[in-house]
């Protein structure tokens, strides 16, 4: 690891005091460290003009889920505007150890407690009161009403399935042809089940942004909010890999409903489609196949 010999001027001018950096690892949009004065810890995110925008909806997302005080995630500190249009996020430092055999069923616990919480829009909508990011792709959440099962079907076709649909300009017409159908099939596909209540959801909760504090408590981390339906959670925790084990009948047993398999697949097609914008080739063939598996 690197170490820092000058703190960030920031941080001090913000927090006071000298903070000593270490730096931890850099992702695709920006650098990670870890800032130290004395027994005070921080986790920092910086980022250049380009990231700062996916800094300050991550905290945004993180005040959100905090403000519930259902589930656990790292505290936001503070974001701190850098010379340039820069920016970092301070957030807790977490503490984290490995899942004990109880941990799926506190998860689920805590997950179903939070999906059941009024969502926090006035008036009820579907969205979020601001856009954010779903990776590093920008996610569009302008609120759609009314919250019912029209409403979810307006918002899920227009800022979730068409608008990854548009950044896929270099994919091949069949995939636009195959979502454009998924689109127009939505009335079918959603219509059997009761209508879904918008509720708060992670929106990015696959199990590398899912772990337990060393005492035990779940915590969540690196969210894409919205109000939507919490079945879209549900199908994310299945995507890539799949929830710990209590993780389920836990999350049932607080009075939570799971996806059937069609409705699973329909709300996964939106996380294929944002890894074929970041990533393209086998994620493109992967959600034609979803598509059309759907029709």
């Amino acid at each position: 690891m690197q170490q820092v010999q000058e703190p960030l001027p920031e941080l001090g001018e913000l927090l006071g005091g000298r903070w000593q950096l270490q730096a931890l690892g850099a992702s695709a949009f920006c650098d990670t460290w870890e800032a130290r004065q004395g027994r005070e810890l921080l986790f920092l995110k910086s980022a250049a003009e380009t990231g700062a925008a996916m800094l300050r909806a991550e905290a945004d997302g993180l005040r959100a889920l905090e403000a519930t005080r259902t589930i656990r995630v790292p505290s936001v500190h503070a974001v701190l505007e850098r010379p340039g249009g820069g920016a970092i996020l301070a957030l807790e430092w977490l503490h984290l150890a490995r899942p004990d055999a109880e941990f799926g069923f506190r998860f689920g616990e805590a997950l179903a407690a939070l999906h059941a919480q009024p969502a926090p829009l006035e008036p009820a909508a579907f969205g979020w009161n601001r856009d954010n990011y779903i990776g590093a792709t920008p996610q569009r959440n302008t609120p759609t009403q009314p919250p019912t099962l029209q409403g979810w079907i307006a918002f899920y076709a227009d800022a979730r399935l068409a608008a990854l649909r548009d950044r896929l300009r270099h994919a091949p017409g069949d995939l636009h042809t195959a979502v454009d159908a998924v689109i127009a099939a939505l009335p079918q596909l959603l219509g059997d089940d009761p209508a879904p209540r918008p509720a708060l959801i992670h929106g990015d909760l696959w199990q590398g942004n899912w772990g337990m504090l060393a005492d035990g408590t779940p915590v969540v981390f690196d969210p894409a909010v919205s109000c939507s339906d919490p079945q879209a959670e549900l199908a994310m925790t299945e995507l890539f890999g799949s929830p710990p084990r209590g993780f389920r009948e836990a999350y049932a047993h607080a009075g939570g409903a799971w996806p059937d398999l069609k409705r699973t697949q329909l709300y996964q097609l939106y996380h294929l489609l944002n890894h074929a914008v970041l990533f393209d080739g086998t994620y493109v063939q992967q959600a034609l196949r979803v598509a059309r598996s759907l029709l």
